[in-house]
């Protein structure tokens, strides 16, 4: 009989998480039928004993919020991806038993976006300033070849952007988010806001669109990306981000070189 393999999400809260879901049709896909992958309802207190009790049974675990930056103290060690944003949404347990934390978001950022014809651009847009800002603009250090403009909410959040764009190698500019229609200018948009944030924003857009990434998936579509794809602009969500970076998430849990890209997109595709 074969040995079982685990992973699982883990987060809070952590119940409309569709991680279980992709992983899951992919291990099926692919006939990995002795490895499973479940949730767990975490929060940053519970976080070290659950990492404490694990068996030699699990791979890997999958990271949301509010665990990005509390698991940080926890691991053995960190990619340099994760730790340019200092953020985690990946744990690797290596054999030896060390766990390695990585982020997947900013590659799962550039493959949607490369996927869609998106490979670079002269400048973009960011709206937003908080965790998934930063992986924006690390995505971005990639991708755009001259300015980012951040639409920020305070002073505070704008000294922030800053400080990422300097230590990603960004040419970052921030700008009042009561300037954030002027986004829209820009050849690549990406929307990091929680939902709601952009709402008012839908209704000033002008006839010529780019390519906006709303990192939202639910509620879908955004009033935002809905009059965006009125105007005929490109749209990327946030289920095309969950799809990508699980995809990394895999072949680092399994060690499996095969593709699971279309068994996880079909599974999250809504019911």
């Amino acid at each position: 009989m074969a040995t079982p393999h685990r992973a699982a999400v883990l987060g809070s809260p952590i119940a409309h998480s569709l991680s279980p879901r992709l992983h899951t049709a992919a291990y099926r896909a692919l006939g990995l039928d002795d490895w499973s992958y479940d949730r767990f309802e975490i929060d940053e207190a519970a976080l070290p004993g659950f990492l404490g009790g694990l068996g030699p049974e699990w791979a890997g675990l999958s990271l949301t919020m509010p665990l990005k930056r509390a698991v940080i103290p926890l691991l053995d060690e960190m990619t340099d991806t994760a730790a340019s944003v200092e953020a985690v949404n990946t744990v690797v347990f290596r054999p030896d038993g060390r766990k390695v934390g990585d982020n997947t978001d900013i590659p799962g950022l550039i493959a949607a976006l490369e996927e869609r014809g998106v490979e670079k651009v002269e400048s973009a847009a960011v709206l937003g300033a908080g965790a998934t800002a930063s992986s924006a603009l690390a995505a971005l250090a990639r991708l755009c070849s001259g300015e980012v403009t951040v639409y920020v909410r305070s002073e505070r959040r704008a000294d922030e952007m800053r400080q990422w764009g300097s230590r990603l190698g960004v040419q970052v500019r921030p700008a009042d988010w009561a300037e954030a229609v002027r986004a829209f200018e820009a050849p690549l948009v990406i929307s990091t806001t929680p939902a709601g944030g952009t709402d008012q924003l839908a209704a000033s857009l002008p006839d010529r669109v780019g390519t906006l990434f709303d990192v939202l998936y639910d509620p879908w579509p955004t009033p935002l990306a809905a009059a965006w794809r009125d105007r005929g602009g490109q749209v990327l969500s946030g289920l095309d981000l969950l799809v990508h970076q699980a995809v990394f998430q895999f072949h680092q849990f399994t060690g499996d070189p095969r593709s699971p890209l279309a068994a996880m997109r079909e599974a999250a595709r809504p019911a």
